[in-house]
């Protein structure tokens, strides 16, 4: 169904970034009552309680920026409807800043249309945000004004994280920066010596996959849901070795690439974000084929052919397997089973610890043109 035409309820100044959107619908812009009734006395709007007031809300179809919405109401005046007035807002939380959207507009007006409607708009829809949606029946008068039946109740949804659509258009624009590939020969994870010391204590000496964290898109699918263990791959151009200095311990687990990354593992895209800085991060995910991390991953990610792809690849040369990565992006790789450390090797680090690079829970910049996508941030 072809999406409603929706009207914002305050002005957009110029350099608004819904002007563009605006100009292309068709507005009939008013001003909305609150959902209590309060009406302030030059709203023009009237009240007519016999127009049939919405209820038994129901939301369905919902992506990372659209969602459809039905109701039932009384057949009493129904024919006298026009329009839908639609009050859309971000849930609270008690520890938001409650001014930082306030030039947001969240109430809408919609022709009557057949339900369900089907609500969609990036200037107004985040993915994975809880919002809270009530629905007026109005009248639209000769006059300009409108008569109004009294708010629904208030129902709460969240919008969904971006589908495999919305990340393959990330990683179009990822592979677009990720520059010349540079060789590598190793994985390496830095932590803390206690990490590791518990690692060997509580764990068998196996590195354990852990819920990643909320660093990168809002939207991303693996954020609080895919269990890894992250590592590092880049090199330093000038040694072709990892860098000496990390934002997240002094001690460095190091192992062969092979022992993670073969034809026996799948790739996936994950998320590509910066941090307001220059440099833009792409995580990777990389499975052992049927593993519960691949079955995860193919459902909700963009597979990438391990030989042929701009971030990380793994290829056979005279026999042996040869390792490239981009060298214009930072990546991040999760990799979804455990690791034994004996695998490997943990040493200390000579260089510096460089917190500032951390990604732990960072916020991705949603004013950069280079790695965000239309779609809600």
């Amino acid at each position: 169904m072809e999406a409603p035409r929706l009207a914002h309820t305050m002005s957009s100044s110029p350099t608004s970034p819904c002007e563009e959107v605006i100009k292309n619908l068709s507005l009939e812009a008013i001003q909305l009552c609150d959902r209590d009734g309060n009406k302030s006395q030059d709203s023009g709007i009237a009240e007519m309680e016999e127009l049939p007031v919405p209820h038994n809300i129901k939301i369905s179809n919902i992506t990372c920026d659209s969602f459809k919405i039905s109701w039932d109401m009384d057949s009493k005046s129904k024919d006298r409807i026009t329009h839908y007035f639609i009050d859309l807002n971000k849930k609270e939380n008690k520890n938001s800043n409650k001014f930082k959207h306030k030039d947001v507009p969240t109430k809408l007006v919609a022709k009557a249309v057949p339900l369900p409607m089907t609500v969609r708009g990036h200037w107004f829809l985040s993915p994975r945000t809880e919002y809270t949606v009530a629905v007026q029946t109005a009248s639209k008068q000769v006059d300009g004004d409108y008569i109004v039946s009294e708010w629904s109740e208030i129902i709460e949804f969240c919008t969904a994280d971006y589908s495999k659509v919305h990340l393959t258009q990330l990683l179009e624009k990822a592979e677009v920066i990720a520059g010349r590939m540079l060789k590598l020969s190793v994985f390496y994870r830095n932590q803390h010596k206690e990490y590791f010391d518990y690692i060997r204590e509580h764990h068998g000496n196996a590195m354990q996959p852990t819920v990643k964290d909320n660093s990168g898109s809002h939207g991303s699918p693996i954020s609080g849901k895919l269990e890894g263990i992250f590592f590092s791959c880049n090199t330093e151009f000038n040694t072709g070795k990892p860098p000496q200095d990390s934002p997240y311990g002094r001690y460095r687990y190091e192992i062969a690439a092979e022992k993670l990354f073969n034809p026996n593992t799948n790739l996936y895209f994950g998320d590509f974000y910066c941090m307001y800085t220059a440099y833009h991060y792409v995580i990777l995910v990389i499975a052992p084929m049927g593993s519960p991390g691949d079955e995860f991953c193919k459902q909700r990610l963009p597979q990438l052919n391990i030989k042929d792809n701009k971030f990380l690849t793994c290829d056979e040369e005279d026999g042996v397997m040869v390792y490239h990565h981009a060298q214009d992006v930072i990546l991040e790789v999760i990799y979804t089973d455990p690791v034994d450390l004996s695998l490997g090797t943990v040493a200390e680090i000579t260089g510096h610890q460089l917190m500032s690079l951390s990604t732990a829970n960072a916020k991705k910049d949603p004013s950069c043109k280079t790695c965000n996508i239309s779609v809600g941030r």
